[in-house]
């Protein structure tokens, strides 16, 4: 390719509305541009590089043995509707009539969608298989940001396996978490798995593949000595033991006019954070649930959802909530709840005693309760955010909180859908099995503006080799210099005989703007080719992590350069 032919509107200053590195330097470098809010053009650049990661995810699908499909992006309402997730995914999703007045939906996922193929398989000697496809998903998010990084449109590489038992299940998903530790150490990206709740995919296990960086809008707590990884959603870890005192016989009430938060009880009362009981009201499926915490820890509403497999949660309204209680937030307690109220309590509360909660009077709390004898706990569970420091579940060493990207995610979905959508096959004793699924997706743009988060300097992008828009850029001094083009030319055509993914830039345009525009773009290697260095018979390579250029004879280029995409790929 001829930079002179190449669509690449490069721009010398920063757009105004880009938070995230890789939006910044995918606008700059003339990769993408914004048609609205959260969808994006690819510019040839940007095509360049995710043709290069979808070879790389094809190539490590392959080798375990999985058949790629395209399903369609318009999906019949019935179908979600028969597994339930046509309510479960609420506003996200897309939803259109068509001429007919028919309900469609664009599809987000499709695990339903697979799940109805997967009706024509008969006996079980046609499992397992593996079904994937590169499609394009439609996510209603409701605040797009950081340009590729949340969006409303974009491409997924999601795959499905079928098995007949559990323990197919189990070799499949192995053979994906190893397939995409392979895939990022392949696009350069430095990927950690980590535990992860399944949400509204459903399902027994779930790990997601997550890449530090302070764009991420995903929390992941790791310990640095024995590796124990989670997002924020399942992760725990091991408080240590707290001793109280008895405490009185029966809780005691006391006047609190002016404290209505955590905080303002913990400075004008004497009551420590640590020995609040925090009173949560959620509506619950449509049920008020009352949801306790010490007082110094945050819920996670997705560890609320897992525990009680709830479609939909959401904060109680004060209304609702003066209702149920007689008292506003801030003097809320579950000690003598009506028995319709379900409490569920976060493990950190199991044996407390003499602790403080609201006494939902206004202006009042209660001092000295024993959560097990004063508050009829429905439910324990573990609720509460992790934070840094707390010690490791495992090894018990200070836990760490790491900003991060998601790039992949797999999940053992089970039977939930096959059971839902009525497929079955022959089994091996003659009756009815019902199939186990899995499901592991990728963000294929995602993952690419991941990689420029991990990968870039104040010059711009430093694309690694391997997915790079192009490997080589031989840049023209001197346009005029008829020994110079002809010299440049003729290494262009060799390397593209060496089949070196090469890019000559033979615009007339001022050295400074050549080199400016390869660092912003991020090609690896850079060939310059000009009059002084001819007259002695040698050009310059330069490499672009780490900027280093070396002189090396003209006869000597081609197999040096070969020599460092090699050694770089």
């Amino acid at each position: 390719m001829r930079w002179s032919q190449l669509y690449a509107p490069t721009l010398r200053e920063d757009p105004a509305d880009a938070d995230a590195v890789s939006h910044r330097l995918l606008v700059r470098g003339g990769f993408v541009r914004q048609l609205m809010a959260g969808h994006y053009s690819l510019l040839p650049l940007a095509v360049r590089v995710r043709s290069k990661i979808v070879d790389i995810i094809r190539e490590e699908m392959t080798r375990i043995g999985a058949q790629e499909f395209v399903l369609p992006a318009l999906h019949p309402a019935e179908i979600w509707q028969r597994s339930g997730r046509w309510e479960v995914m609420g506003e996200e999703m897309f939803r259109l009539r068509d001429r007919k007045g028919a309900d469609l939906a664009l599809g987000m996922t499709h695990e339903e969608i697979f799940t109805v193929l997967s009706q024509e398989l008969r006996s079980y000697r046609d499992l397992p298989q593996i079904w994937y496809q590169f499609q394009t998903k439609f996510r209603d998010e409701a605040r797009p940001k950081s340009g590729l990084l949340r969006v409303r449109e974009f491409t997924m590489k999601d795959a499905y396996s079928f098995d007949v038992e559990a323990t197919g299940l189990d070799r499949a998903f192995d053979l994906h978490r190893g397939a995409y530790e392979r895939i990022f150490a392949r696009l350069g990206l430095p990927a950690v798995a980590v535990q992860a709740s399944s949400g509204s995919m459903g399902g027994s296990a779930s790990v997601e593949f997550m890449c530090p960086s302070e764009a991420g809008e995903d929390l992941v707590v790791r310990c640095p000595e024995c590796g124990y990884a989670a997002n924020t959603e399942k992760a725990t870890s091991a408080l240590p033991e707290v001793t109280d005192g008895p405490g009185p016989d029966t809780p005691e009430r006391f006047a609190t006019p002016d404290a209505r938060t955590i905080d303002e009880l913990a400075r004008l009362h004497g009551v420590p954070a640590e020995r609040q009981i925090k009173t949560l009201v959620y509506a619950v499926d449509g049920r008020l649930t009352l949801v306790l915490l010490r007082g110094d820890h945050t819920l996670v509403e997705q560890k609320l959802v897992d525990t009680l497999g709830a479609t939909a949660v959401r904060p109680a309204t004060p209304e609702e909530i003066q209702a149920a209680l007689g008292a506003s937030p801030g003097s809320l307690g579950a000690v003598g709840v009506p028995a319709g109220l379900p409490v569920v309590a976060d493990e950190s509360l199991r044996g407390r005693t003499s602790m403080s909660t609201g006494a939902n009077t206004d202006g009042f709390h209660l001092r000295g309760v024993a959560v097990e004898r004063d508050i009829a706990v429905r439910q324990w569970a573990d609720l509460r955010e992790v934070s840094t420091g707390e010690p490791c579940p495992d090894c018990g060493a200070g836990l760490e909180v790491v900003r991060t990207i998601e790039v992949g995610h797999i999940f053992k979905l089970g039977r939930k859908y096959t059971e839902t959508l009525g497929v079955s096959v022959l089994g091996p004793e003659g009756d009815r099995v019902v199939p186990v699924m899995g499901s592991y997706g990728i963000g294929v743009e995602r993952a690419l503006a991941a990689v420029v988060e991990t990968h870039h300097d104040e010059q711009g992008m430093v694309w690694p080799v391997a997915i790079a828009p192009f490997e080589v850029a031989v840049v023209v001094l001197g346009k005029g210099d008829v020994q110079v083009t002809e010299a440049a030319e003729t290494l262009y055509a060799e390397l593209r005989r060496e089949r070196i993914d090469v890019l000559l830039d033979d615009r007339d345009e001022r050295p400074g703007v050549k080199f400016r525009d390869v660092e912003l773009v991020g090609i690896p290697f850079r060939v310059t080719v000009g009059a002084r260095g001819l007259a002695n018979g040698t050009v310059e390579i330069t490499t672009r992590a780490g900027g280093e250029t070396r002189t090396v004879p003209l006869s000597d280029a081609v197999g040096h350069i070969r020599g460092l995409v090699t050694a770089a790929g």
